[in-house]
């Protein structure tokens, strides 16, 4: 075999570093798949290549110049599996085992890629035909081609940046329409107050040209003249006083209940979405949409909105007024208005996606917040303070950054509209001096418009400022609508199938799922009839726990169907269902309140007794006695205030008042020592009578009360038996049972040299 031959076009580009590898291939030969692992046989970290060709595997082991080659037949099996982290690829023929190789899981979706390869090419050998291409190169979502040696694709995963755009603002009339009287009314105080304001000036009009240059000339001043105007301008600001009063009070309400409404609007579409959602979010920033973002939005209409339409109301208002008193004074005042508006333009643009860009970056340092606080038991212990506190200021120091460029654009825009609105009056001073000296207005127009002119300009220099606070307010606008936007994975049936009660048969008929573009679930059939109790065992990563998040409804199954009583679970409505499914997860998490509450989680009109008879059946009824405040103990966020055990005993309580007809249990028992795991076993053992029962569990011991044992490897269903009969076949169930007694006499040995060394 030529061990320098040119390589052919490759079917998939294989890793870069193989990619300059000096690969042994044939003329005739392509690289179908290649890959490396990153473990040696005593797991040590060390790179070594293995390629998939269209006729061959080839390898060449760390530290090796020569490459190890096995050809394709079809009695040739590649098998993966992995445990603990590290992950195992082991090739066969009919006779032994030809090779193994290990990698820790960073690879396991090149090592997928390959047996994919692998299996499509076997079938060719076996059939003599070339099965059509796999869908599974391309996103299942939207069809878009999967990059080689991936399965993210380019489209989905994308975080779209489109800059949010001001018209975002007007989907808040959705919230707002049910205020609309409110907000009528609250349209009239404005004008009416805003009109209140405009009085003033008017009539210093006949208070120059009656009054004071009268008296300059020698004529006396009319005291009833003086007394009408004075209480004019006194009656005046009075009414604008109690008009803006109650306009800011009135609006200042709706706003609050409107932004309530889209906060609870917000919350509600957040706990109805499917669990894919939060996979790809971070609890920081989906708090900082919630609470933040809501109340930028309350400022900006309780404040700011308000604020820009009087400044609309008083700019129109006084235009008309200039412009009835003199048009060609009035003209020359409103000169720097298209220059003020080509500005508010140019700079509007820079404003909208940095006032984007501050959203994002404070919801990273939301997010260090609250990785490092509720998680700050495992900070302390493993000593990283020092770290935590430099993720912290890095991210901080990122906010920083951003807002500093932002202000450099804002920190020019208000003094240039300030500079041209002085400018602007001082153009209509010289052209009103001018106009006096032509004997065209009088000194009283003259002092009337200036007065104009300065709330005038005052109100263009407040609109000018709105910019900001606008493209603040369409920036959180934006955040959550994309969350109200977004649509669950697990939809809602149209005409949902009531079952008000199910006597707990599950048949699961062909199902098959994917989680982004990688086969989890594959073809797999299982019946389960009422009252029975299942075991579901398997290597890490064999679909044992994807399968349960499938009957619960968690996620929706991409291929087949889950009937529960012959009815398919995607026709009942989802809280419906899962009314009927008690689980009882590793970790149990329990909310920050009384040991009362958590147990009355599922069931918040539970009484007492009920609360005490679900607690004695969970064996938790005695400890419980022993707090302080009894059913009434607080304990801390997560329950931090119990033991793992505690904890564990309190959930199964939680389960057993609700009274589920279908019962699952994820590992309930691998996180605590033996002694605890009797109490919780025995726990277990009053929720289990009948139930039906899936029961995951690390150690295969804990399952020898099982009706039935479902064996999974790589989503599939192998072996299904009760214990004695599987140990009978000394199949996959068989070398799993005997592979942990070995891990158990091991640790027993060690145990016991350690005892011996000690003593």
């Amino acid at each position: 075999m030529p061990q320098n031959s040119p390589v052919n076009t490759l079917a998939h580009p294989v890793v870069p570093d193989l990619a300059k590898a000096d690969l042994p291939l044939t003329p005739t030969e392509n690289v179908l798949s290649a890959l490396e692992v990153d473990l040696d046989a005593k797991l040590r970290f060390v790179a070594s290549p293995v390629v998939l060709t269209n006729e061959r595997i080839l390898s060449r082991p760390a530290g090796s110049s020569t490459w190890q080659s096995w050809p394709l037949t079809p009695d040739l099996v590649l098998r993966q599996h992995d445990h603990a982290g590290v992950g195992t690829l082991a090739l066969h023929d009919a006779n032994a085992q030809l090779a193994v190789w290990r990698f820790t899981l960073n690879a396991q979706v090149q090592v997928l890629r390959l047996l994919e390869q692998f299996e499509r090419r076997q079938l060719t050998l076996e059939t003599g035909q070339i099965p059509d291409t796999d869908d599974s190169t391309q996103c299942p979502t939207c069809k878009a081609q999967l990059p080689p040696e991936s399965d993210d694709c380019p489209v989905c995963t994308r975080e779209l940046q489109t800059p949010p755009s001001t018209w975002v603002l007007l989907r808040l009339w959705r919230f707002a329409k049910p205020y609309q009287g409110q907000l009528a009314a609250g349209f009239g105080l404005t004008l009416a107050s805003t009109a209140a304001t405009l009085v003033p000036p008017y009539l210093t009009i006949p208070m120059m040209d009656k009054v004071l240059i009268p008296f300059q000339t020698g004529q006396a001043i009319d005291p009833m003249l003086v007394a009408a105007l004075m209480g004019g301008l006194l009656a005046s600001a009075l009414l604008a006083w109690s008009l803006g009063w109650a306009r800011t009070y009135l609006l200042a309400l709706v706003s609050e209940r409107i932004s309530a409404d889209l906060r609870t609007a917000t919350f509600d579409h957040l706990l109805h979405l499917s669990l894919d959602y939060f996979g790809s979010k971070r609890t920081g920033d989906l708090m900082s949409r919630i609470g933040s973002e809501t109340d930028r939005l309350s400022v900006f209409l309780s404040l700011h909105a308000l604020d820009f339409a009087t400044d609309v109301l008083m700019i129109g208002m006084t235009a008309l007024i200039l412009l009835s008193i003199n048009p060609w004074l009035a003209l020359v005042t409103l000169l720097p208005l298209p220059f003020i508006a080509w500005l508010i333009h140019l700079v509007r643009e820079n404003l909208r996606t940095g006032f984007e860009k501050i959203d994002r970056v404070w919801g990273e340092v939301t997010n260090v917040l609250a990785d490092t606080i509720p998680g700050i038991r495992v900070v302390k212990a493993f000593a990283q303070e020092h770290r935590e506190a430099k993720r912290f200021k890095d991210a901080n120091s990122h906010n920083l950054e951003i807002n500093d460029k932002l202000n450099k654009t804002w920190s020019l825009f208000s003094p240039t509209v300030a500079l041209m609105t002085e400018i602007g009056l001082l153009v209509v001073w010289s052209f009103g001096i001018w106009l006096v000296s032509r004997h065209q207005i009088t000194v009283g127009v003259l002092t009337a418009f200036i007065a104009y002119i300065g709330r005038f300009y005052g109100r263009l220099d407040s609109m000018s400022r709105i910019v900001s606070v606008t493209q603040k307010a369409a920036a959180g606008a934006k955040r959550i609508f994309d969350i109200l936007d977004h649509v669950s994975s697990v939809p809602e049936p149209a005409n949902p199938v009531h079952m008000p009660a199910i006597q707990g048969g599950i048949t699961m008929d062909s199902i098959g799922f994917r989680y982004g573009s990688r086969s989890v679930i594959r073809g797999l059939n299982l019946e389960i009839h009422p009252g029975e109790m299942i075991g579901l065992v398997g290597h890490s990563g064999s679909g044992k726990s994807t399968l349960v998040n499938l009957l619960c409804r968690f996620y929706d199954v991409t291929d087949g169907a889950i009937k529960v009583d012959g009815v398919d679970i995607r026709r009942i409505g989802v809280s419906d269902f899962r009314k009927h499914i008690g689980l009882v997860l590793q970790e149990p998490f329990l909310f920050f309140g009384t040991i009362a509450e958590n147990i009355a989680y599922g069931k918040p009109e539970a009484t007492r007794a009920e609360i005490v008879a679900a607690a004695r059946a969970a064996h938790a009824h005695e400890f419980i006695l022993r707090l302080p405040q009894g059913y009434e103990s607080l304990v801390g966020e997560r329950g931090q205030g119990l033991s793992g055990g505690e904890r564990q005993r309190i959930s199964i309580a939680r389960a057993l008042l609700i009274d589920p007809r279908i019962l699952i249990l994820d590992e309930a028992t691998s996180s605590v020592d033996t002694e605890t795991e009797k109490e919780i076993q025995k726990a277990l053992d009053n929720l289990v009578k009948g139930r039906t029962t899936i029961a995951i569990a690390h150690r295969l011991s804990t399952l020898r009360k099982a009706d039935r044992l479902v064996v999974m490897s790589r989503g599939q269903v192998v072996e299904v038996g009760p214990h004695d009969e599987l140990m009978a076949k000394q199949g996959a169930y068989w070398r799993l049972y005997e592979a942990q007694a070995r891990k158990a006499e091991k640790d027993a040995l060690l145990n016991a040299d350690t005892l011996g060394d000690e003593a």
